[in-house]
């Protein structure tokens, strides 16, 4: 059994361990494994640098204290 989850109405996460939820499919609430053999790394930074999602490529938020 693993930890799954499904969004409400107001888009919060309801976490159970069915995965299906009222004919609704579940999305697991584990993160990915990681690998430090990644091969396809290069692949997913290409493409966060040609739509400007790298975090260098964001604009400063400021921070509140």
């Amino acid at each position: 059994m693993h930890l799954m989850y499904t969004l409400d109405n107001q888009g919060k996460r309801v976490y159970t361990l069915k995965k299906v939820l009222n004919g609704e499919v579940t999305k697991s609430a584990h993160p990915a494994r990681f690998s430090p053999d990644d091969k396809y790394s290069r692949h997913r930074v290409t493409l966060k640098k040609r739509y400007g999602l790298l975090l260098t490529q964001q604009s400063k938020a400021p921070v509140k204290a």
